[in-house]
């Protein structure tokens, strides 16, 4: 090597120097000294080189930049080709394949793996700024994203190149560094990355520079959205080399989809397509080269079907590309043998199996094949010639057919892979969103042998080297003569003239290429003598040496290439034979035939590909561009090789030295002047700086600081680079400064305020110690003066208590005299006492007698006919304190005792006694009260028995009064006016009627104090005769009348502790006498029987068809009761109306189905037999089920059990002349109704004989005769429509029910006696009210009607008791039940105020016939006119409602039709009135008066005064738009006025309300939104101010307001304004209460602007009324949300609850309420719950929306209330009726750190334990026999606990105790015989414990906390084709289900890309350029992807935690 070099200073040992080595260009080399004092040199290389001493003083000395490189190599001291060329070689010996050079990034490929491409670089580089870090791809890629988000435009990547560079790899790591910052791990993105392995298996090939060439070029362009995460892509692919298909160079191979199918495929498959290895198929190895080192052929394929897998490739796709592929390879194995056919050369395809399966495969008939392969089709003048080809055109001619295939096949697959991932924007066609384009295209090319497809690459790399030629030079350098900035242009090499020559000049080398294609004779020579004689003259073109050289030559950028013309016009033609197009027609290949459907193309592939090149630089102009240049080392492939010769030559051709040299001294910085004063005003003293109008140098002169270099153009601003990172550390720099001088002040006043406080501080300190010290002295004093007084004080005191103690002497000695003898005294009383007491005692001891003989005693007047149970004889031995007195504890809250204590009166003690009392145990204020409780004393005393009975005193029993003889008009007495002291003697002793007498008094008022006194008798009664006595006699009361609030719980908890015998029983007739009502009529005699058995009483029911009912019944039971039960046994469903009765003699009366009480009716009946003289027991008295009511809307045909009761009813009605008609046919007609349904069809004499015998009266039959009425209902019967009808008798029941039922309205009917008190006049004050369905009827006692009202005529109802209605008659009353009540009757006839009774019931009634008429009425009234355009009507018009559905009335809107108009639209609510009524009303019923017309008017406006005056009429004048003439219907009509913007209209606006969205052409594209809002407004509809035409749910009408007004900030402030104008001044109490609806759903979305911020605040504080004004005001300062309300804060709303509560489940089956806001985010609710519960972190825990198809995780960032749109799809959605979906919300632990069983025991028993039993008896860990019998053992107790009895059932229990997969390991019994000894060894632990103790008995195991998913997958051929997939914190683990062995497990780090769709999850293990693909099926890939994400957040969060934080302006 000859060294040659440059004069420079003398070198030392160590330096480093430049020396030429005769390349062309200086390399480094260091000095060395030899130990005789000479230099030597080291290249680069290691060589030595010997120096002259000539050539010592010469050498140049390398700048120390070059020394050790650097990244950017514009800080390059030797900038020249030399510096640039060791800067890569030094950093290529590193490993360092990254520099900079400016912001374009130099790539040199190594050949090798390198570990740069990890997740971690991802994180790492993501947020960077350019040049913070080391040079790498990710940095550009990362600058491209920030650029577009930052200043919302395109970006594009040039990724450019030779081939074998890198550029496939790089666009990839751009790709894949995209969609992981995206971070989104949405399907999409996988999708976009997934394309890349289908097009490299379809478009690259193995050449001899690159083992993975691409053989087309593509441009990816990404779409990203507002928020960054991309949301499809779109790939377009440029010249694909369809020659390769068929001809390969040597070392080279066909495309990798061939060999990777060969090697991949089945066995069977290959077999079904014929096919074997790739050497069989000429087309695989005309190369020589089958295998390729370093690719996997097998795995590829793999890789190749999970790609097209996720990219929605079906089976079917997949295998006609098959099909098709192996068809192309069978064709290249078809052979032609030459032929000669009329004297032409001809050829015929040699028969082979490979032809007969390319023929099958294409589906087309093998001869046609044949014929179009070795024929050839053109047309002539005048027809189609078919010309022969010899062998060598026919193959030609296959291989063209063969490449077309291929080419169309790679088109079609290309549009695939868009379809997948090009998605068309929803959001309309104004929606905007960014996009990064990536261009891979092939790089520059110059083989030994050049072809067309050379030349079209080559011109391809011209047009991308000519772009950066332009954006590096051009551009930079005419903007900079633009400004005028001095500047000298810098030389750059050019290559505008070779664009010239291929493409731009006229007859340039492209279009004479596309000439020469067009002419039929044209040829390859032909083509090539036009361009050379074009040419000739030009530099840049080579013509042919001569006439027979078929090669040209084009200077390119690159270098000198020489291009082989042959075959140039064929491959530009690009076109089939015909022949071989009909072929394909003919085909029933579908795929085949999709890949040349005819489309309009351009006529020449050239043509063609200069339309895409065109179309791509058009593309590629309209994005801000970033340069990656991407650099071979060398050509052999191999690592740390560097060829210097092929390096410089890349730098040469690609630019670099001009591109250092402008990039370093230009201006590569540069802001518009608005953008300069935006980011650096504060370098400024002044604003007001516009070049436009101020001069340049009074600009520059308002500068703070005159050192920054910066050049100021006429509109922009230049900065070089270091500039301006000057000014931005200058900007912060001021920034600082300036705050400084505020912080300056800011501490100066904080000084002044500390010093004053400093000193106020020791001024009080001061003042404190004076303050002390005069204290003490004042303390001093007074201690010295209160010791000498204390001593005189004690001298005084020692004199007094001495004259004291003599006095108290005397005192005490004669007291405790006087004491001893009264103790004395009272103890000879005492003892005299106890011997009387003791004589009484022994003298009245019964002999003992059981309890059933005492009570036979009490009840022997009853006969036995009930076996009466009880307790006979003793009691068991062990059982005698059961037999207990009751003894009541002293110290409970509710005992008898304490309430003895706090309200008895006088001495009176708890406890059973049995003298007379004084005064009453409870104070009466009334004293005929107080002399009846004393009454009621003695008498219980006598039944008890606890006084003896006095004597018996003949006396007659008195006749009994006329009163008497009216049954159910009892009205309770007094007691004290029932008996009297004097009575008492009079009583007879029998004990009936002593029992009797006795309940009589239980009408008592004082129920207290009889419930006190009977308790009293039963605490410590030691009589056990008395005792029972007792319990019986309060059973009895306990069935007619409740205790008082004051006495219940005494009362309750006395029974409570009663005996067994009667305790429950009597607390259960408390129970029900509470439930029902107390009675008003003693107990009657089945009811004593009842307590004599304790059972139920059976009591018969008749019903009309004959049958009786037996059913239980009670002292309290109702008529209601006894009517359900009935109607439950008869299996009755139409219940309304049956009501039921009571006979007794000869009268039949109603108890109705309501409370009235059945006892106390029987009860009326036997005191009535008792009166007669007779016994009680046979009184005669019977109960009817029977129909009393009917409902205007009566159906008959709803129920059949209840029409044919009624039927038998009217039936037996008929025949005892209940019913009566005054018209003979009346009977007759039922009579031959009755016949049909008896006797069907059939006519006889006998039968109508039967029927006149059972249906007509006897009265009748005698005045008519029995023959003439036989042949009437004969005559009816015949002539009748039923006959022929062949109508079943259940609907010929139903109309005799409706005759009856029209006919006889009086005969259902209830009636009330009353009395009216005001009102019109009517003859009568006192008659009867008769309430039907007909209407209602008021008539005397002898039936004659005084009056009957309609319903419609009936205006309103009213009901109120004394002292609440108009009237006050009485002043007192005894009960409640018979308070006067009135009922106020409003009709059109005037108001009738009637007293009675059952004013009530009757008002209530009548209440419920009004509304249940007018839900199903469709007639209204008009009561005001109305003059709009539709809805025409004057007042008391009748309009007929339509119930089409079209308007909803509970908004306020109906449909309806005016009758005398014909007119049809809708009608508010507010101006009809509803009539209660079926059928067309009179025209009577519809004249309202005026004065009805004022009330129903000020109804409407009741609260016009109360509306607050503050209103938006402020806000409206300065942001309003003008108002303009009212519009609407019917508005000119009226005489239009001007529209009030501000106050409430029905009418809908049909322009937005403010100004500022009137108009504006920058809102344009909000304009379908605006719709939204008018036209009519949905806020009119949500608030009922319009008619809604169809019921819609109310999330609809909210989704339609809020929904774009939380996407568009623009629309908040209108929503407001619009709600605000609704309700001011809106009359309508309904549409307000709605309007505060929708204030307070969207105070809870957004706040409004500021300029609207304060009228909002003071419109809701002025209405301080308003229940949600104050929490409307509250929610104004929320945060801003992005969806609507959710259906839940929408419910809650209309239920008029500001609160929501939500219920939260937990994993162990309990819930519990959480209250919600509408800004509640899930991570506070989550921090809430775990408070709640006590937890003992947070961290771990999430919320899960399970729904029926799938359990979705929310983001602790999101908005509890906020609602996602996909899963409002199938729930709410703008337009379209809902779907409820139903969902449950579940709180449970989603991640597994940090878990230690037993420290956090309610996470252990909640969480833990219920989450992780189910995986383990799922069989999801593996685990051994003996910790499956532990744990077993564990689960037995947490089952049973300790019931051991529970063994047995240990087999039944077993897939519960263990894992499902090992219960066969062991039979039944012995895994019963080892879990009963594990559960015995574990004795003595709680089930908590049990819990806990499993819980540590599984967590050492690896797959502890894990969340398992089954998954089907085909990546990895190693595994089953069943894999278990366990995530957990360690990372991802892969899972034998069958072996439960672990194949794999990742770690969260190795994983660098994770997605999922509907039915595949996706992962990248590895970095991303080698990284594993693995793809499974399942359907929970959303829950793998969620908890991934979650896994790998969480461990970032904490790096990030621990993480120095480092200040990006300020780099280290």
């Amino acid at each position: 090597m000859t060294l040659t070099v440059t004069h420079c200073a003398p070198c030392f040992q160590g330096e480093w120097v430049w020396v030429d080595p005769g390349i062309g260009v200086p390399i480094g080399a260091r000095v060395k000294l030899t130990d005789t004092g000479h230099q030597l040199l080291v290249d680069d290389e290691g060589k030595e080189h010997k120096l002259s001493q000539k050539e010592e003083g010469s050498i140049r000395v390398m700048h120390p930049t070059s020394v050790e490189g650097v990244d950017d190599m514009i800080r390059l001291g030797d900038l020249n080709e030399a510096g640039l060329l060791r800067n890569l070689l030094v950093r290529h010996r590193q490993g360092i394949i990254y520099t900079y050079t400016g912001s374009v990034l130099v790539a040199v490929n190594p050949y090798q793996e390198l570990p740069l491409y990890t997740a971690d670089q991802v994180r790492l580089y993501h947020g960077r700024r350019l040049g913070e870090l080391p040079p790498h791809v990710f940095a550009i890629a990362d600058t491209c994203y920030f650029n577009m988000r930052r200043h919302n435009r395109d970006q594009c990547c040039i990724i450019s190149g030779e081939s074998g560079a890198g550029k496939t790899e790089s666009t990839k790591l751009v790709l894949q560094f995209l969609a992981a910052v995206s971070g989104q791990h949405s399907w999409i993105e996988q999708q976009i990355l997934e394309a890349n392995p289908i097009l490299e298996a379809f478009g690259n090939a193995k050449t001899i520079r690159n083992d993975n060439s691409s053989r087309f070029g593509k441009y990816v362009e990404i779409f990203f959205n507002k928020d960054g995460a991309i949301e499809g892509a779109r790939m377009e692919q440029y010249l694909l080399e369809k020659s390769r298909v068929c001809h390969q160079a040597m070392e080279e191979r066909n495309y990798h989809i061939f060999y990777c199918m060969l090697a991949g495929m089945t066995a069977e498959q290959k077999k079904t397509l014929c096919l074997g290895n790739a050497a069989e198929f000429s087309y695989l190895k005309r190369g020589d080269c089958i295998v390729c080192d370093g690719r996997d052929d097998a795995k590829d394929y793999t890789r190749i079907r999970t790609a097209l897998k996720i990219l929605a490739f079906t089976e079917t796709h997949c295998w006609e590309i098959l099909k098709l592929l192996a068809a192309l390879l069978h064709l290249g194995n078809v052979s032609f043998e030459a032929t000669i056919l009329n004297n032409m050369e001809s050829s015929d395809v040699s028969l082979s199996d490979h032809f007969t399966f390319a023929a099958k495969l294409l589906e087309v008939q093998p001869a046609a094949l044949a014929v179009s392969l070795t024929y050839r089709s053109f047309m002539t003048n005048r027809e189609r010639v078919s010309k022969p080809l010899n062998s060598e055109q026919a193959a030609d001619s296959r291989d063209a057919f063969v490449k077309a295939i291929y080419g169309k096949l790679f088109i079609w697959i290309v549009g695939r892979i868009n379809s997948a991932i090009h998605k068309t924007p929803t959001n309309g066609p104004k929606y905007v969103r960014n996009s990064i384009g990536l261009l891979d295209i092939f790089g520059f090319e110059n083989f030994d042998s050049n072809s067309f497809e050379q030349l079209c690459i080559n011109f391809a790399n011209e047009q991308l080297q000519q772009f950066f030629v332009r954006h590096v030079f051009k551009l930079e350098q005419e903007e900079y003569t633009k400004e005028d900035i001095v500047w000298k242009n810098i030389t750059f090499s050019d290559n505008t003239d070779t664009l010239d020559l291929l493409a731009v000049k006229p007859l340039n080398v492209l279009a004479l290429i596309d000439e020469e294609s067009h002419f039929p004779k044209g040829t390859d020579v032909t083509m090539l003598n036009k361009m050379n004689r074009a040419h000739a003259k030009c530099n840049k073109y080579i013509p042919s040496k001569n006439t027979h050289d078929m090669e040209f030559g084009i200077r390119h950028f690159a270098g000198v290439v020489h291009y082989d013309s042959n075959g140039f016009l064929e491959k530009n033609r690009d076109a089939l034979n015909s022949g071989i197009l009909k072929l394909i027609e003919a085909s029933t290949n579908t795929l085949l035939q999709q890949l040349f459907e005819k489309e309009r193309q351009v006529s020449t592939l050239s043509g063609q590909f200069r339309q895409s090149l065109d179309s791509l630089m058009n593309a590629l102009s309209k994005c801000q561009p970033h340069f990656i240049l991407c650099f071979k080392p060398n050509d052999d492939k191999k690592s740390m090789v560097f060829d210097r010769n092929l390096c410089i030559r890349q730098l040469r051709y690609s630019g670099m030295i001009d591109t250092i040299k402008i990039r370093k001294l230009g201006f590569p910085i540069r802001h518009t002047f608005k953008q300069f004063l935006q980011r650096y005003r504060v370098l400024l003293n002044t604003t007001v700086c516009d070049p436009k109008t101020v001069i340049l140098i009074h600009c520059r002169s308002l500068g703070v600081h005159s050192i920054v270099l910066w050049r100021f153009a006429h509109i922009n601003f230049f900065f070089i680079d270091l500039d301006h990172m000057y000014l931005l550390l200058l900007g912060s720099f001021l920034l600082l400064s300036v705050s400084f001088n505020q912080l300056q002040l800011g501490f100066e006043r904080l000084q002044s305020t500390i010093r004053g406080r400093l000193a106020r501080g020791r001024y009080l300190k001061e003042l404190a110690a004076a303050v002390t010290m005069q204290s003490q002295v004042r303390g001093y004093l007074a201690r010295k003066s209160y010791k000498s007084k204390r001593e005189a004080v004690t001298v005084l005191q020692a004199h007094t208590r001495g004259m004291l103690c003599c006095h108290l002497r005397k005192v005490f000695l004669s007291a405790q005299e006087r004491m001893a003898r009264e103790r004395s005294a009272a103890e000879l009383q005492q003892r005299l006492e106890d011997v009387l007491s003791q004589s009484q005692e022994a003298a009245a001891k019964p002999e003992p007698v059981s309890e059933q003989e005492m009570v036979e005693t009490m009840f022997g007047f009853l006969p036995n006919t009930v076996a009466v149970g009880g307790r006979e004889g003793p009691a068991p031995e062990g059982f005698e304190d059961l037999e207990r007195t009751l003894t009541v504890p002293e110290n409970e809250e509710f005992s008898f005792t304490k309430f003895s204590a706090l309200h008895f009166q006088g001495s009176a003690t708890y406890s059973h006694i049995k003298q007379r009392l004084r005064q009453p145990l409870l104070y009466h204020e009334d004293e005929g009260d107080a002399l009846a409780c004393l009454t009621v004393w003695w008498i219980i005393l006598r039944f008890m028995g606890d006084i003896a009975e006095p004597k018996l005193i003949n006396q007659e029993p008195s006749a009994p009064t006329p009163s008497q003889n009216n049954l159910g008009q009892r009205q309770n007495r007094r007691l004290s006016n029932l008996v009297g002291l004097d009575q008492v003697l009079y009583i007879r002793t029998q004990p009936q009627i002593q029992f009797n007498f006795a309940l009589s008094v239980l009408v008592c008022p004082c129920r207290d104090e009889i419930y006190c006194q009977i308790i009293k008798q039963l605490v410590n009664n030691k009589n056990q005769n008395s005792s029972l006595r007792g319990w019986v006699l309060l059973s009895i009361c306990l069935g007619i009348f409740p205790p008082t609030e004051l006495l219940m719980q005494v009362s309750l908890n006395f029974l409570g502790r009663g005996p067994s015998s009667y305790g429950p029983y009597c607390a259960e007739r408390l129970r029900r006498i509470v439930a029902n009502g107390e009675r008003g009529e003693p107990p009657c005699w089945i009811e004593l029987q009842a307590v004599k058995t304790k059972k139920t009483t059976q009591v018969s029911v008749a019903l009309m068809d004959g049958l009786s009912v037996s059913l239980p019944v009670d002292s309290a039971c109702t008529s209601a009761e006894v009517c359900q039960a009935l109607a439950k046994k008869v299996n009755l469903k139409d219940i309304y109306g049956f009501s039921l009765y009571i006979g007794f003699c000869e009268k039949v009366w109603s108890l109705g189905s309501g409370g009235r009480h059945v006892m106390d009716a029987i009860s009326q009946c036997e005191q009535e037999v008792r009166r007669k003289g007779e016994e009680e027991q046979h009184a005669p008295w019977r109960l009817y089920f029977r129909k009393e009511l009917f409902t205007p809307w009566h159906d008959s045909s709803i129920d059949a059990v209840s029409t044919d009761l009624i039927y038998r009813q009217v039936i037996r009605g008929l025949k005892s002349g209940e019913y009566h008609s005054e018209k003979e046919d009346d009977f007759v007609q039922l009579a031959a109704m009755y016949y049909y349904v008896t006797f069907g069809s059939a006519i006889s004499g006998e039968n109508a004989k039967k029927v006149v015998e059972e249906c007509i009266t006897t009265e009748l039959i005698e005045t008519k005769s029995q023959g003439k009425l036989i042949q009437l209902v004969n005559a009816a019967h015949t002539q009748g429509p039923y006959i022929n009808s062949r109508r079943s008798t259940d609907s010929v029941k139903g109309d005799v029910v409706d005759y009856a039922r029209q006919k006889w309205p009086m005969y259902f009917s209830k009636f009330y006696e009353v009395t009216q008190m005001s009102g019109p006049p009517l003859p009568k004050s006192n008659f009867i009210v008769a309430i039907n369905w007909n209407g209602i009827s008021f008539q005397d006692e002898k039936e004659k009607k005084l009056i009957e009202l309609s319903y419609p005529e009936v205006t309103g109802v009213n009901k109120s008791r004394y002292g609440q209605g108009p009237v006050q008659i009485f002043q007192k009353c005894v009960l409640v039940s018979f308070l006067p009540s009135f009922l106020s009757l409003a009709t059109l006839r005037g108001q009738f105020l009637l007293q009675s009774v059952d004013a009530g019931e009757m008002a209530d009634l009548i209440q419920w016939y009004l509304e249940g008429l007018k839900e199903r009425s469709v007639y209204a009234v008009a009561l005001q006119d109305v003059n709009k355009q539709g809805r025409s009507m004057t007042m008391n018009h009748l309009i007929t409602h339509l119930t089409d559905g079209e308007y909803s009335p509970a908004r306020g809107w109906i449909k309806g039709t005016n009758e005398r108009t014909g007119n049809t639209g809708a009608i508010s609510t507010d101006t009809v009135l509803v009539l209660p009524t079926l059928e067309k009303p009179s025209d009577t019923t519809l004249v309202r008066s005026p004065d009805q017309k004022k009330t129903v008017t000020q109804n409407a406006h009741k609260r016009e005064e109360a509306i607050s005056p503050v209103s938006l009429k402020e806000f409206a004048l300065e942001y309003f738009r003008q108002p303009g003439k009212e519009g609407g219907r019917g508005a000119q009509a009226r005489g239009a006025g001007r529209e009030k913007l501000w106050a409430a209209s029905k009418e809908p606006i049909k322009q937005p309300l403010l100004k500022s969205l009137v108009g504006n052409t920058d809102l344009s594209h909000l304009a379908f939104f605006l719709l939204s809002l008018t036209f009519p407004s949905p806020i009119l509809k949500y608030m009922g101010d319009y008619p809604i035409k169809q019921v819609r749910q109310p999330i609809e009408l909210t989704d339609q307001i809020f929904g774009p007004a939380t996407q568009h900030v623009p629309l908040q402030d209108e929503v407001y304004c619009q709600i605000m104008r609704q309700m001011t001044s809106n009359s309508s109490r309904y549409v307000v209460d709605y309007g505060w609806q929708l204030m307070w759903l969207c105070t809870g979305l957004f706040s409004p602007s500021q300029s609207l911020l304060r009228y909002t605040q003071r419109f809701l504080e002025s209405r301080p009324r308003e229940p949600l004004a104050a929490d409307c005001l509250q929610r104004l300062q929320m945060l801003l949300r992005k969806l609507p309300p959710h259906q839940v804060e929408v419910d809650a709303i209309q239920q008029n609850s500001n609160q929501i509560f939500h219920k939260i489940h937990f994993p162990n089956d309990s819930t519990e309420l959480f209250e919600v806001t509408s800004t509640t985010r899930i991570r506070d609710l989550v921090r809430n719950i775990a408070y709640k519960l006590i937890l003992a972190s947070a961290d771990g825990y999430g919320l899960f929306m399970k729904t029926p198809n799938k359990v979705n995780f929310k983001s602790l960032s999101q908005l509890f209330g906020e609602k996602k749109k996909h899963f409002q799809a199938t729930g709410h959605c703008f337009s379209g009726a809902p779907a409820t979906m139903p969902y449950l919300v579940i709180f449970m632990r989603k991640l597994w750190f940090n878990v230690t069983p037993g420290r956090d025991l309610t996470a252990d028993l909640t969480f833990h334990f219920p989450q992780e039993l189910p995986k383990y008896l799922r069989g999801y860990h593996k685990c051994t026999k003996e910790e499956m019998i532990s744990l077993a053992g564990l689960l037995f107790r947490v089952k049973v606990d300790t019931d051991k009895s529970q063994f047995v059932m240990i087999p039944r229990m077993l897939k519960e105790l263990v894992p499902a997969d090992e219960m066969k390991t062991m039979s039944p019994e012995d895994w019963k015989k080892h879990i009963i000894s594990s559960y015995n060894k574990q004795a003595g632990i709680t089930l908590d414990e049990a819990k806990v103790a499993f819980l540590k008995g599984i967590c050492h195991w690896p797959t502890f906390g894990c969340a398992f998913f089954e998954v089907k997958q085909t990546s990895e051929p190693s595994y089953p084709s069943i894999v278990q997939i366990a995530i957990s914190k360690q990372g991802v683990s892969f899972i034998d289900p069958k072996t439960k062995e672990l194949l794999v497990m990742h770690l969260f780090n190795r994983i660098t890309n994770w997605s999922s769709g509907s039915t595949y999850f996706h992962m990248t293990i590895g970095n991303l350029v080698k990284g594993n693909s693995f793809l499974c099926e399942t359907s929970l890939g959303y829950k793998m992807d969620d908890l991934l994400s979650s896994y790998v957040n969480m461990y970032e969060m904490q790096r990030q935690s621990v993480r120095p934080r480092n200040n990006s302006m300020f780099p280290t």
